[in-house]
């Protein structure tokens, strides 16, 4: 995960461009919101990383696994 992931994450989340990370903007729904975006970008690069090393494809079940991982 680049810097530049992790900024569109932040944006994507609900921080604005410009704006500083302070305890006024760093709400709850905020951090969670950031959070879950990290932890399914972090899933979808394992998931990948399962399926470029596998040499039998019964073993895909792997990423599959990873992939369906979902906070709630």
């Amino acid at each position: 995960m680049t810097k530049d992931d992790v900024i569109r994450m932040a944006r994507e989340a609900g921080l604005t461009k410009g704006q500083h990370w302070n305890k006024h903007n760093m709400t709850t729904a905020f951090m969670c919101d950031f959070a879950n975006l990290v932890a399914a970008a972090e899933r979808a690069e394992c998931a990948k990383l399962c399926e470029s090393h596998v040499r039998y494809p019964s073993r895909l079940h792997f990423a599959d696994a990873i992939r369906a991982r979902t906070t709630t």
